[in-house]
């Protein structure tokens, strides 16, 4: 609290002793004694009064809701983080079938680079201009 170290408390010991006296001296570290105690008492009273006021003024629940606000499993946040890890592509697309997951084999970590869909769901080729053509050509008109 005061930044005292050893040497010093010793340096002050002794100068109470040439100033006080020895037969004084038990009795001012009484008084001393007593004295802080007293400030004790006193600044753990006033800690519990400023306690019950903030309590009986609600600091207590604008508290409870800010941790709530900044706690993300309350927050949210876990549901959304699960969202995005349920959308990304695994590496190897055999590796959610059940043979694969009654290996134990595990799925490789994200490495951040964009995924291919797999071959099954890939979007059909562009038509070239020369298939166009020939299908305005096939095209038969009523008569």
């Amino acid at each position: 609290m005061f930044d005292i170290g050893w040497t010093e408390l010793l340096v002050v010991g002794i100068v109470a002793l040439i100033v006080v006296g020895p037969k004084d001296l038990p009795i001012l570290f009484r008084r001393m004694g007593e004295f802080t105690g007293k400030a004790k008492a006193m600044a753990r009273e006033f800690s519990r009064a400023m306690d019950d006021a903030a309590d009986q003024a609600g600091v207590k629940d604008i508290q409870t809701s800010l941790k709530a606000a900044t706690n993300p499993k309350q927050f949210g946040l876990d549901a959304i983080n699960k969202a995005a890890k349920d959308l990304e592509l695994p590496d190897d697309p055999l590796a959610d079938t059940p043979a694969a997951k009654s290996s134990g084999a595990k799925k490789p970590a994200a490495t951040g680079t964009p995924k291919t869909p797999p071959a099954d769901t890939a979007t059909p080729p562009e038509e070239t201009p020369a298939v166009a053509a020939a299908d305005e050509t096939t095209d038969t008109k009523p008569a």
